[in-house]
């Protein structure tokens, strides 16, 4: 694996920030974006049924799959989302926000950052 950070990465890394206790996160690659300040970052998350994720921000937007499973996507500020494989959603920078994998099996979510550089990808909130 390259340390080049313009290199997207070529093996699967657990994500590493205050998520990661609570859920599986793989890290599928990192690339800096054309965007000066900002990288792009995918991440494929695992949400065993009944386990939410908390209360958390990112600092750049969020665009999310959800691969299989039914997940509720509470968007503060919003109505809470119902969705289910096949469905897109999109979280603006620093939007507070909390999953609920309602089940019946784990939930599997493939989402792409675009965050600034150097920042956790993910901080819990309250």
């Amino acid at each position: 694996m390259s340390s080049d950070p313009t290199t997207p990465m070529t093996e699967p890394q657990q994500s590493v920030d205050e998520l990661a206790g609570k859920l599986k996160r793989t890290e599928l690659q990192r690339s800096a974006s054309s965007i000066p300040g900002r990288e792009i970052v995918q991440v494929l998350t695992e949400i065993p049924a009944g386990v939410e994720s908390g209360w958390h921000v990112h600092p750049g937007e969020e665009v999310g799959f959800i691969v299989a499973g039914t997940v509720e996507m509470m968007i503060r500020e919003q109505e809470t989302l119902t969705l289910h494989a096949g469905d897109g959603f999109l979280i603006p920078p620093r939007t507070p926000h909390n999953a609920l994998d309602i089940g019946p099996e784990t939930g599997r979510m493939l989402s792409t950052y675009i965050v600034e550089v150097g920042q956790p990808l993910a901080t819990f909130v309250s």
